[in-house]
């Protein structure tokens, strides 16, 4: 890490969604990506171009109507998605993910093999 950087920071006691300042990149990132929703709807995004919202209320299992509707704006407002509405009767929106959205799958496909070894250790340990 960059000895530069800030991380040493206090995060807030009261609310996780709290803004804060630092000027740690960590703490940031995980700011605009740390919801619980917001993984898995990238991550879809990402193995299908364009996608619709009920498609994806159904395949980001036990997401609420309000959390996919909160965590498709704040993505979109974070520029990692885009959302295209067509004139079109019935009305037609799909999302999908923008350059800057497709730029943090790297460092996902990483955490996922990290944490899939993990998942073996951790039931390696159980099964002693």
């Amino acid at each position: 890490m960059n000895a530069d950087l800030d991380c040493n920071v206090e995060l807030p006691s009261d609310s996780i969604n709290e803004n804060y300042n630092t000027r740690c990149p960590l703490i940031y990132a995980l700011e605009i990506i740390g919801q619980k929703w917001k993984l898995p709807i990238m991550w879809y995004l990402f193995e299908n171009d364009f996608t619709r919202y009920n498609e994806l209320k159904r395949k980001v299992k036990g997401i609420t109507n309000m959390m996919l509707t909160k965590s498709l704006k704040e993505l979109a407002e974070h520029n990692l998605i885009v959302r295209i509405q067509y004139e079109a009767i019935p009305p037609k929106v799909e999302y999908s993910l923008t350059e800057r959205g497709k730029a943090l799958l790297p460092a996902l496909n990483e955490l996922s093999k990290w944490g899939e070894e993990q998942l073996k250790l951790d039931k390696s340990k159980l099964n002693f």
